[in-house]
């Protein structure tokens, strides 16, 4: 059995020889998607005998993550473990996640964080939680960790589950995606270092932001009529109350208020713009279905 430890970088000099130096004494290979970092990580992790792909501008996770599951399908990877090359992540857990891949016949194992860190502050750790329960993939009784990037991936995984998001959203689509492909996902406890390593490069509040927009995307692709239909219905409830204002105004005083019936005209163009938008993608989407 093959396993590979998959580390996408950017600008983790400071960090990323002891990521690697701990992961190969528990894989067969390790490969470092360096996304267009501006130091030494690249260098770095070839000295220290990691496979490096190097994207010559900074893409994003995402685009990241697709590099490492497709470098791994090539070279025949049985196993696909991803982790962070920052630090916080610790290579020594690896073979707990492999080990729980194979024992449960899992398609994939989240290493996740059951607690919060000592070292990880409450609003990043109920940020988290937010997103882990918009993500609606549960295990269990509880809702996975959705924001982990320590996993291990089975073939089965690896051949079929291709990320389309290019930034911070890719971990929690991976896993709606594997949720809605039947995929067994199981977790697995891991303890995480937040204060060891360097400083995030990610603002918490734009990597909030983008995986709420990812998660938009995918529940409007997934979902469109219940996506699209229930902005619709909202704007059609407000262009119908905007309208009685305006109506109800005139009948009073004798002429139209125009910034109400503005609103209204607007909430109903908006409104009708949003059902057919959902109209057309159900259509689309079931066409596309019905083809494959």
């Amino acid at each position: 059995m093959k396993i590979v430890a998959a580390i996408p970088a950017f600008n983790e000099e400071t960090t990323i020889a002891k990521v690697i130096a701990h992961a190969i004494d528990h894989v067969d290979e390790v490969l470092v998607v360096d996304d267009g970092s501006q130091d030494d990580t690249r260098f770095i992790a070839e000295k220290m005998g990691a496979v490096v792909l190097r994207h010559e501008k900074n893409l994003g996770k995402g685009a990241a993550i697709r590099d490492c599951f497709e470098w791994a399908r090539r070279n025949g990877a049985d196993v696909l473990v991803t982790l962070d090359g920052d630090g916080q992540h610790d290579p020594t857990q690896i073979p707990g996640l492999v080990e729980a891949l194979q024992k449960s016949e899992a398609d994939v194992v989240i290493g996740s964080r059951m607690t919060r860190p000592a070292d990880m502050s409450r609003h990043r750790w109920m940020g988290g939680r937010v997103l882990d329960h918009a993500t609606q993939v549960r295990v269990g009784d509880r809702v996975i960790d959705a924001q982990s990037g320590f996993r291990a991936y089975s073939r089965k995984a690896m051949d079929a589950l291709v990320a389309a998001e290019y930034g911070m959203g890719v971990d929690s689509e991976i896993i709606m995606r594997a949720d809605k492909a039947g995929m067994r996902i199981v977790e697995v406890p891991i303890e995480v270092n937040y204060g060891g390593g360097k400083t995030s490069t990610h603002n918490p509040l734009m990597h909030s932001l983008d995986v709420t927009f990812s998660l938009a995307k995918f529940v409007s692709i997934r979902h469109p009529l219940l996506f699209y239909g229930g902005f619709a219905l909202l704007l059609l409830a407000n262009s119908l109350i905007f309208g009685f204002m305006t109506l109800d105004y005139y009948q009073r005083f004798g002429h139209v208020v125009t910034n109400l019936a503005l609103v209204s005209i607007a909430s109903g163009l908006l409104g009708f713009l949003a059902l057919f938008t959902g109209l057309i993608l159900f259509t689309l989407i079931t066409v596309i279905r019905e083809r494959h």
